[in-house]
């Protein structure tokens, strides 16, 4: 097996200009894929050989992703074994990728958001802004790139309304809470007495448009300072503001709507979401909820 492996990386790096690191990759996996065989010559190989070897990386903890990586080494080794002709058939064509886990968003606590959103304090403009900042993310459920792309005619104070322009340009009118106006409101005046201008309605100290990476910031700085640990940015906020909904009794067309998502399947992600929290309320709450 050892021979054909050197010939399948040869043509790798010949015929396909793999890089070096693309190379040790499929050396890796291969080696430990002929080892796992036994040592079986290419045209014994089966399809329990290759389901096997994909489940042994996993029950040894590896993850999904790692495994499914590992999977398409030997299926490109295969494929190449089939096409020389060494082998008759291709069974790896018909082990399917492991499904990958998965991950249900992380959302905050109505009590988080109300100390997070209220946290910037002080006069002047940028506390201002960055309360309108944190308020208008929460209240419209924004991605970074949204809120960031925004400018000042987007937002309709007097009415409560927002033009936002998501993935693909594709332009949605959002209702925007009471809270995030009257921050809004209080943004735009100080911005008023600074005579900043420019059509972008958030500004960085250069009075430039402030960028992603400046809003993602700005929610990092807060959420540290009202003492939120782990991993959180401008998206937990969206999921936060789509998961408070639905634990509200939002219809999830209505969510699916709001949030932008162009397949309803994108959205129900955070029926999974409220479920927990279900479970959570059952669990202290109800009396035979434990054996206890």
């Amino acid at each position: 097996m050892k021979g054909h492996i050197d010939k399948f990386l040869r043509y790798l790096d010949v015929e396909r200009n793999a890089s070096k690191h693309t190379l040790r990759a499929y050396r890796k996996d291969l080696d430990d894929f002929s080892n796992f065989i036994g040592g079986k010559r290419p045209g014994d190989i089966d399809l329990i050989d290759v389901r096997g070897f994909v489940a042994v990386q996993i029950k040894n903890g590896l993850d999904k992703s790692t495994a499914g990586r590992r999977l398409a080494s030997v299926r490109s080794f295969i494929k190449y074994l089939f096409g020389e002709g060494h082998i008759k058939s291709n069974p790896a064509r018909l082990v399917s990728n492991p499904r990958k886990s998965q991950l249900l968003p992380r959302f905050l606590s109505v009590d988080d958001v109300f100390a997070l959103v209220e946290k910037p304090e002080g006069m002047g403009i940028i506390p201002a802004r960055n309360r309108a900042l944190l308020e208008l993310l929460y209240s419209c459920g924004l991605r970074v790139s949204e809120i960031a792309g925004m400018n000042v005619e987007d937002i309709n104070t007097k009415e409560g309304l927002a033009i936002v322009r998501g993935k693909g340009r594709k332009e949605r009118i959002l209702p925007v809470g009471s809270k995030a106006v009257d921050a809004i409101k209080t943004y735009m005046v100080e911005k008023l007495l600074l005579r900043k201008k420019g059509v972008a309605l958030f500004l960085n100290s250069r009075g430039e448009r402030l960028s992603e990476r400046g809003i993602r910031r700005v929610v990092v700085k807060y959420a540290k300072l009202i003492g939120i640990s782990g991993p959180i940015g401008p998206h937990t906020l969206r999921h936060t503001f789509a998961s408070h909904l639905l634990q509200s009794g939002a219809d999830l067309r209505v969510i699916q709507e709001l949030l932008g998502h162009s397949s309803l399947s994108t959205t129900q992600k955070y029926t999974h979401v409220d479920i927990t929290h279900l479970m959570d309320v059952y669990d202290r709450a109800h009396p035979f909820s434990s054996d206890e």
